[in-house]
């Protein structure tokens, strides 16, 4: 079982940088969570750098943008680092010719690259950033679709690999899990954002700039997605605090309460041992 901490400044003494996700951490897409936002300045007080990172499919001018309409704090962080940034790049090294599926809010995405959007017929690439209308279908929706894509051998480009996110007291379906069900047709995927390599490398080379310097082993990160947030860290060598009011929360909560053995249960199941782990980031 991790250590629990009830307080992120106990962890002061072990990390210069905090890698902190976004989604069900800092808000629930519709509200800010007001002691995350202040625990996260007061990190920066005493000298952390905190840098965000997010399998959010948009930029981060769109991150940041969002923050503005719902409340969160800009003082509460140094730099973004969004699953959308580190997707140009494998944009960049594949096809021209690309269908894009996901909301037309997510085509910030793609702005300013040499790409075609086409029609699914002309596709010789899939740039996913999410469910066209996420309130009302699941990625079994999209199976047929896929299906065609994967008959035809395309590669299927995942900017979110977020299987669920908040939204509200709601869990609605993300990219991620039109990527599972098209690597499970055995489809190809290319994916940079969490748990991957490439977003935890640009994250960390953002707080070198910032610091002169940063250190794996004095970096903590921090996320409520077993899958994403915590694989991530461990497979790329961080230490990582579970913030279990989230995503997961429905596996062990009882009551208004965390079921300590049912959490253990949960998170022996998925194979992960997090060093720490809030209720609440705080």
């Amino acid at each position: 079982m991790p250590r629990k901490i009830t307080d992120l400044d106990q962890l002061t003494e072990h990390a210069d940088v905090l890698l902190c996700d976004v989604w069900g951490v800092i808000h629930n897409g519709v509200n800010p969570f007001p002691l995350s936002v202040e625990a996260l300045k007061a990190a920066r007080g005493r000298g952390q750098t905190v840098i965000l990172i997010t399998n959010s499919p948009r930029p981060a001018d769109g991150v940041i943008k969002q923050f503005g309409t719902i409340g969160v704090d800009p003082e509460c962080w140094d730099d973004i680092v969004t699953s959308g940034d580190v997707t140009r790049q494998l944009v960049r090294e594949g096809p021209r010719e690309i269908y894009f599926l996901g909301p037309d809010r997510d085509t910030p995405l793609v702005e300013g690259l040499d790409v075609e959007l086409v029609g699914p017929e002309a596709a010789s690439a899939v740039l996913c950033t999410g469910l066209f209308d996420d309130e009302a279908e699941q990625a079994e929706d999209y199976r047929e679709l896929l299906e065609g894509f994967r008959a035809k051998n395309l590669p299927l480009i995942c900017a979110n690999p977020d299987r669920v996110v908040e939204r509200g007291d709601r869990l609605v379906p993300c990219a991620g899990a039109l990527a599972d069900l098209y690597a499970e047709m055995g489809g190809e995927t290319r994916i940079a954002g969490k748990p991957h390599a490439p977003i935890y490398r640009e994250a960390m080379a953002r707080a070198q700039g910032l610091r002169g310097t940063a250190d794996k082993a004095r970096t903590v990160a921090i996320g409520d997605g077993a899958w994403t947030d915590i694989q991530g860290a461990l497979d790329n060598g961080f230490a990582a605090v579970f913030i279990a009011r989230g995503i997961h929360a429905r596996h062990y909560i009882s009551g208004r309460a965390t079921d300590e053995d049912r959490l253990e249960a949960f998170l022996d199941a998925e194979g992960l041992s997090p060093e720490y782990w809030m209720e609440w980031l705080s």
